[in-house]
């Protein structure tokens, strides 16, 4: 065999269970169909750790939840992670609203969730004083808070990469073929052999069950659409704010980033797995709601609208267990939210699982488990002259909007997962995540890619395959 065990994706889960498992004295391979990681739902999310109080009891939900959003603070410190804990609150903007926080606070209790409260109208507008006048009360979460998603699915895969699972990019996987002692799985560049095989393949779990023989649930994707405002309105709100939930999801929410944009959304709406343009009705419906929560936003001051594709299935539940038709396949599908908050507890359960199929663990003697990144703007003036002194490069501004420096840039252009695009770049360093939206830094980061990668500036991508920058130069008109 040439793995022990196969990951197939590597958004969030994938890169969860990818960091457990490079742990262990293991032959660890990850297949990524995308030419980077945490290009699909993980970089097109709320960013939200949640607390726990939305799942059933006894469901996976609400155990995965509860338990990564505990790890979540501490795992972010080792790995160098954006991570607040700024605490939720759910609004109640009517009397059948009021009844929903008592049942969201008795689910709650039941499922663990430390510190909740039932807060009265002046309690809530006392700790946020910007939302609606028509507000009644509150359901607060102290340990709900708000994370950078893509950075820590990075972090996650680039510690197991240096923990020695190797990493596939551009890897999708199109047959499974079931073996006498395992699998033997197809992609563009070959097929690989491994005794076990784990599915994270988010919108596209349901296809990668189907090729190993498995129909026993399917991908239902639906759509939720966003608005990332500029800085000037990230100080709004302090809070995630949530409204109740409906049978259509948790509604839609306005909350601080990391980063110090405000972020609205999603709705909800049935699509194509692949489906991320934003419509017109969407952002609508999007932009309304979000006022009757906060009627002070300020849309105006919009920098950039996305959407992301969440994989609902047709099961009420995540789907974190053993293939009964494909013995050594664990299905890690159907992670809708709160998927990201669940991903730390999601890898140690399907390690489990694993242990459970039979393999066999054995922790390494020696793992790295830190990660340190320099962020230039976040440093004092002290320390930011001593860095230019060893590396001028750290000097050169590139991107005004966020201070993302030419030192930053060169060395994500090193790492263990080392980006290939312009937008892999602005996930690692975020030069283009700011007002201009890379108008300025763009071109800039682009030479830097090809001088650092040795490629030719055509070469360069946007983001996924397919996606350059330039075609080339133009002769009589032409582009060659």
């Amino acid at each position: 065999m040439d793995y022990d065990v196969v990951i197939i994706g590597c958004g969030i889960v994938g890169a969860a269970c990818a960091y457990e498992l490079a742990k262990h004295d293991l032959r660890v391979c990850v297949l990524e169909a995308s030419n980077d990681v945490a290009n699909g739902t993980t970089k097109a999310n709320s960013a939200i750790v949640h607390a726990g109080f939305d799942p059933l009891p006894g469901t996976k939900m609400a155990r995965l939840n509860v338990r990564g959003t505990a790890m979540m603070g501490e795992l972010c410190r080792k790995l160098d992670v954006p991570y607040r804990n700024n605490g939720s609150l759910v609004l109640s903007l009517s009397e059948s609203d009021d009844g929903i926080l008592q049942k969201l606070y008795a689910q709650g209790v039941a499922n663990g969730v430390p510190g909740l409260a039932l807060l009265d109208r002046t309690q809530t507008l006392s700790m946020e004083p910007n939302l609606s006048p028509a507000v009644r009360g509150s359901l607060f979460a102290p340990s709900a808070g708000i994370v950078n998603p893509w950075e820590l699915c990075l972090a996650l895969a680039e510690t197991a990469v240096r923990n020695g699972a190797e990493l596939r990019l551009s890897a999708p996987v199109t047959a499974i073929a079931q073996t006498a002692g395992g699998f033997c799985l197809t992609t563009p560049n070959g097929k690989l052999t491994t005794r076990y095989a784990v599915n994270c393949a988010g919108v596209f779990s349901d296809r990668i069950a189907v090729m190993a023989g498995d129909r026993s649930f399917r991908i239902q994707p639906a759509k939720g659409e966003y608005f990332l405002l500029d800085k000037s309105e990230g100080t709004r709100v302090d809070h995630v704010i949530f409204r109740c939930p409906s049978e259509l999801g948790k509604g839609v929410l306005v909350t601080p980033t990391v980063h110090g944009n405000l972020l609205v959304g999603p709705n909800a709406a049935p699509c194509d797995a692949d489906d991320v343009a934003n419509t017109a009705a969407g952002m609508d419906f999007v932009r309304v709601s979000a006022q009757r929560s906060v009627p002070g936003i300020n849309f105006r001051d919009n920098i950039r609208n996305f959407a992301g594709v969440r994989a609902n299935s047709d099961r009420p539940d995540f789907i974190i267990e053993a293939s009964a038709a494909a013995p050594g396949l664990i299905h890690a599908a159907g992670i809708r939210s709160p998927g990201l908050s669940a991903a730390p507890a999601i890898g140690l359960e399907v390690l489990e699982l694993l242990r459970q199929a039979g393999l066999e663990l054995r922790k390494k003697e020696t793992i790295i488990d830190s990660r340190k990144r320099v962020r230039f703007h976040a440093l004092s003036d002290e320390e930011k002259n001593e860095l230019i002194r060893t590396d001028p490069r750290y000097g050169r501004v590139i991107c005004r909007c966020e201070t993302v420096t030419e030192g930053e840039i060169v060395a994500c252009l090193h790492t263990p997962i080392p980006p290939v695009s312009v937008n892999g770049v602005k996930r690692r360093v975020g030069a283009g995540m700011g007002r201009c939206q890379g108008g300025f830094c763009g071109p800039r980061v682009q030479e830097i890619i090809a001088r650092e990668l040795g490629i030719d500036p055509t070469k360069v991508l946007m983001d996924w395959e397919g996606t350059w920058v330039l075609s080339g130069e133009t002769k009589g008109g032409t582009a060659q």
